[in-house]
């Protein structure tokens, strides 16, 4: 358990970080000369030589073990963020157009990511006021600022989880039900955070289908009552489902659907 929550807060710290550091790399003002990007970078140095302290080693190993975690820190983030529930939708809203590749991969997988950034903004801005900074700062050990991290990301988690979701995995751990939301461990709260986003996403893709699914029945109709049976009818609906959702602003509703749904 406490490695899990090691691992959750590696890669959230991360995150936040490198938030923070775009942030104020844009937003900095001064001079700026040509050519350069205007950021001094520190130097780091690692090397390995003979010692015969215990607690030299350790440090290394935790060293080892952080550049493992902050390399799965993105897959870790994706399944507890709402970069799920977007990218199933957006991938569904293609489908239904019809569109084959068009938005292609790279652009879907963008404008996710950065969506995702934006909802989940009030968390990590939790995380960095309530535990990175004050961690950096030397206010707080690593034990106050895993449970800070740790607070934000759970409720987050919580209030987009279903309870018979969590129900599921409460039993297929064998663990008794608990009391309070404190005593659900992380390991449980994930998995079932994941499925009912995937659950959500499904239905809103259900909903997305529906419109273009009418439109290409009635297109169909019509060639079969035309005598056009060769022709077919998903290269006629194309430019009419193209229409459909240029006419009623299909991107403002669905973004704005998508972020209104983490409410």
């Amino acid at each position: 358990m406490k490695h899990w929550r090691s691992l959750v807060v590696i890669a959230t710290t991360a995150l936040v970080l490198s938030s923070s550091a775009w942030a104020e790399s844009h937003s900095a003002s001064g001079s700026f000369v040509p050519g350069t990007s205007g950021l001094s970078l520190p130097s780091l140095s690692l090397s390995f030589a003979n010692s015969q302290k215990p607690t030299e080693l350790v440090s290394i190993i935790r060293i080892i073990l952080m550049l493992t975690v902050l390399s799965l820190a993105p897959s870790i983030l994706i399944m507890m963020t709402a970069f799920t529930r977007i990218v199933v939708v957006l991938s569904f809203l293609r489908q239904a157009l019809g569109t084959q590749q068009m938005p292609p991969n790279q652009l879907i997988v963008g404008l996710s990511l950065f969506l995702s950034f934006f909802v989940m903004a009030p968390t990590f801005k939790a995380i960095s006021t309530n535990a990175v900074e004050p961690y950096l700062n030397e206010k707080i050990d690593q034990k106050v600022a895993m449970d800070r991290a740790e607070a934000p990301l759970r409720e987050f988690m919580f209030n987009q989880t279903r309870e018979k979701d969590l129900e599921l995995f409460l039993s297929l751990a064998k663990e008794a039900k608990p009391k309070s939301r404190s005593e659900v461990g992380t390991y449980i709260l994930v998995p079932a955070f994941v499925i009912s986003e995937l659950k959500t996403a499904f239905q809103i893709g259900f909903m997305l289908y529906l419109p273009f699914l009418v439109l290409d029945m009635v297109v169909a109709s019509v060639l079969m009552a035309m005598g056009m049976m060769m022709l077919p009818p998903v290269v006629i609906a194309l430019p009419f489902k193209l229409l459909l959702f240029v006419l009623v602003d299909g991107w403002e509703l669905i973004v704005g659907s998508l972020v209104k749904s983490f409410g």
